[in-house]
């Protein structure tokens, strides 16, 4: 089976929620368009405006595993964001002015013992990514079958909140392409590192609740807890669902 792109996920305000896609262009050298182009900042963040910082700054799935089940839909005319929560209804706004509605929505999905939200920062083109790197992450899905099968559970590869789901490599292959370069569409990318993982990965993200310890399983099975890996966009272009990955 010729390797595949299954999906195609950004999660335009980091930590809560994401969006499906059909098709996207890539630009070269930042992330995913309108992927983590915000960012919730807590009381005891250290930042800089219009400045990248670590994930220790803001409020994410790690810390609080309810907002993993959150999901986001973005009007690109208006900027408007409306996420969903099985637990909350649906709120519409503006992550650069409503950020009390906001703050608002949020309060009941956290727990009592972490710092509270209190500030969304914006960062356009690079966005809030994972590393110190404007990145784009990629998921195999034959891997998270393989993982899913040796725990005896259904993994839902949005646990691992990566932007490009691939599908006809085999389990674990990908983790042969870091320092390769992939075409995939009319885009390129190069793979800089494998995904170390955190928390956010226990929660199911239909429920929010902490359900599995997939940590431990890489641990187990894998004799570290990285899964997925990160590139960089080295030749902008569009693609799709669809489209075939080729190893350059």
């Amino acid at each position: 089976m010729t390797a595949r792109v299954a999906a195609l996920w950004r999660h335009p305000v980091k930590g809560h929620g994401r969006e499906a896609l059909a098709t996207v262009t890539l630009t070269e050298g930042q992330a995913m368009p309108w992927d983590r182009r915000w960012a919730v900042a807590h009381e005891l963040a250290s930042l800089t405006e219009g400045e990248w910082a670590p994930c220790t700054n803001f409020s994410i799935g790690a810390k609080a595993p309810a907002l993993m089940a959150i999901d986001a839909r973005v009007d690109e005319a208006t900027g408007r964001v409306t996420l969903s929560h099985p637990d909350r209804p649906d709120l519409s706004f503006d992550p650069d002015r409503d950020t009390q509605a906001f703050l608002d929505w949020v309060a009941p999905l956290l727990p009592a013992n972490r710092a509270r939200p209190v500030r969304i920062f914006r960062l356009d083109g690079r966005g809030f990514t994972d590393t110190d790197y404007p990145s784009v992450s990629l998921l195999n899905l034959a891997s998270n079958a393989d993982l899913g099968a040796r725990m005896g559970a259904d993994l839902s590869p949005l646990r691992w909140r990566c932007n490009i789901h691939l599908e006809g490599f085999e389990p674990w292959a990908e983790t042969g392409l870091v320092g390769r370069r992939l075409r995939i569409g009319e885009a390129e990318l190069q793979v800089r590192e494998p995904i170390r993982r955190c928390m956010a990965t226990t929660a199911n993200p239909a429920t929010g609740a902490r359900d599995l310890d997939t940590l431990g399983a890489l641990d187990t099975h894998r004799n570290h807890q990285d899964f997925g890996i990160y590139a960089e966009v080295v030749r902008g272009g569009a693609l799709a669902t669809g489209d075939a990955v080729e190893v350059l």
